[in-house]
């Protein structure tokens, strides 16, 4: 082979190697973001379900959910902005607009019924929407989703998470835990 020839060869190695590297290199390992977020009190989004007991209030206890808008409809006192809100903060806020000419001292309880759905993509059995169970891994995430394929690569997973109104994308161990609303993509291995 003549040099012209080992110098081309030499650069479209290169070229396919930057490129393999460079298709690794994607996604960056989670923020400390990530898992400071999995310690935080809950905030509600769209998709949450909620059991709202006001006390010795039937009428009013109910199931509710919390729209694509981020708001909770609430007889007699409307929309309450609910996206990002904690369960108490969200108690606080309709106690307060029952206090304004509806009720004198209410007591107001709430518990989420039903969590947020969690997506699993890529090299799973199942691809899908899933239900959101608390304590729940990413193991147990791609568990639910008929488990790993054939091609999967099984020590990672990358993960889209809205943390703080904003969306982020990082690669954890299958051991971390996962969040309502989370995207779960489990990679092709390799080799």
């Amino acid at each position: 082979m003549s040099t012209a020839g080992k110098k081309t060869a030499r650069a479209i190695a290169l070229a396919i190697l930057s490129a393999l590297v460079g298709g690794c290199t994607s996604y960056q390992p989670a923020p400390k973001a990530f898992s400071e977020a999995t310690i935080q009190p809950y905030r509600l989004d769209s998709g949450d379900r909620l059991r709202i007991n006001v006390f010795e209030q039937a009428g009013l206890s109910g199931t509710y959910t919390v729209d694509q808008a981020g708001y909770v409809a609430f007889p007699l006192i409307g929309a309450i902005p609910s996206r990002g809100h904690t369960l108490p903060e969200l108690e606080g806020m309709i106690a307060a607009k029952l206090r304004e000419g509806f009720l004198r001292d209410p007591d107001v309880t709430i518990e989420v019924d039903r969590y947020r759905s969690v997506f699993i993509m890529g090299e799973v059995g199942q691809a899908g929407q899933y239900s959101y169970v608390p304590g729940m891994t990413v193991q147990n995430a791609i568990a639910v989703a008929g488990g790993f394929s054939a091609r999967a690569n099984q020590s990672n997973a990358d993960i889209t998470r809205k943390i703080n109104g904003r969306i982020i994308t990082g690669r954890v161990p299958i051991s971390d835990p996962v969040m309502a609303g989370d995207t779960i993509y489990v990679r092709e291995r390799l080799f």
